[in-house]
């Protein structure tokens, strides 16, 4: 079937609702000549006169009233369906769902969160809390949450969080036992405690750098987790050495519970991000979202 000429249709509605191609072409936008030519293309496609013109003014045939009785219902339908889109350009509302990890959900979301919940009452907010990276376009999520150095390339993304940087720590009666390392090789006699990572199962490395070298390494120890808080609770015990980000332990260094080493191995690295695929058509839930959670100054 041939494509209806929506566009001419339109500009004849117009031209007919005027009763002038001048005044229509003002309206529009466009040159009276342009619109003349269009309708006299429309009429040879439907193959009837649908408009008779005269030196001052321009009426509608049988055949062009009969259309226009038609389509002014459905001009007026897409009218007001446009017109509603004003809601979502202009007011936060609908569903929002966000993919992060257990640690942004715990230190980005809990904290702010319940505040853009009770500032914007028509929003609704799924989050799914998973270790794995996840195509937030494909998986269909409107924004996630991840550590900085984790984004792709082509995502938009706002800083949520600080710089952030993981330790080496224990108890001051751990390394009472045991002598403190002096460079991450000296880890392998110490008893770690790890965290297994559930995308590919293995064991997250202990990563530092130094002097403009970058190092992993592979520890053992008598507890493997894939709990933040437990794995914490262990070195808070004097189980053994832990690998924990330095926000999650300051008041245990502060009040001297637990004691850092290899300072001068562990860098900062970006914190957390909400990330999403486009500047361009951001809902307003969205962008409202990033307002709440932005860190400035961070």
């Amino acid at each position: 079937m041939e494509r209806l000429p929506f566009n001419d249709l339109a500009l004849f509605a117009t031209i007919a609702r005027e009763g002038s191609f001048t005044r229509a072409a003002a309206m529009l936008g466009v040159s009276p000549s342009a619109l003349s030519h269009a309708m006299r293309g429309l009429e040879a496609r439907l193959g009837v006169r649908l408009l008779s013109r005269t030196t001052r003014s321009v009426s509608t045939t049988s055949a062009g009233e009969q259309l226009l009785a038609s389509l002014a219902p459905a001009l007026s339908a897409i009218e007001r369906g446009v017109s509603d889109l004003d809601e979502w350009r202009d007011n936060p509302s609908g569903l929002l769902r966000i993919t992060t990890f257990g640690w942004a959900a715990r230190t980005v979301l809990e904290p702010r969160l319940p505040e853009f919940l009770i500032a914007n009452p028509q929003v609704r907010v799924e989050v799914d809390i998973q270790d794995a990276l996840v195509d937030i376009v494909s998986a269909g999520f409107d924004a996630g949450i991840r550590f900085g150095e984790t984004l792709e390339k082509d995502m938009v993304a706002v800083r949520v969080g600080p710089d952030l940087r993981t330790i080496v720590v224990a108890t001051p009666d751990y390394f009472r036992r045991n002598p403190p390392p002096t460079s991450p090789y000296d880890l392998e006699r110490h008893a770690c405690i790890n965290y297994r990572l559930s995308t590919s199962g293995g064991l997250l490395p202990w990563e530092f750098s130094h002097a403009g070298k970058d190092i992993r390494i592979q520890t053992s120890g008598p507890l493997v987790v894939n709990d933040g808080p437990l794995a914490a609770a262990a070195v808070r015990a004097g189980a053994g050495l832990g690998y924990i980000l330095e926000q999650d332990v300051a008041d245990d260094l502060a009040s001297g519970r637990l004691v850092q080493v290899l300072h001068e191995w562990c860098p900062i690295f970006p914190g957390c991000y909400l990330y999403h695929s486009s500047r361009r058509q951001s809902p307003p839930a969205l962008r409202a979202l990033i307002e709440t959670l932005r860190t400035r100054n961070a």
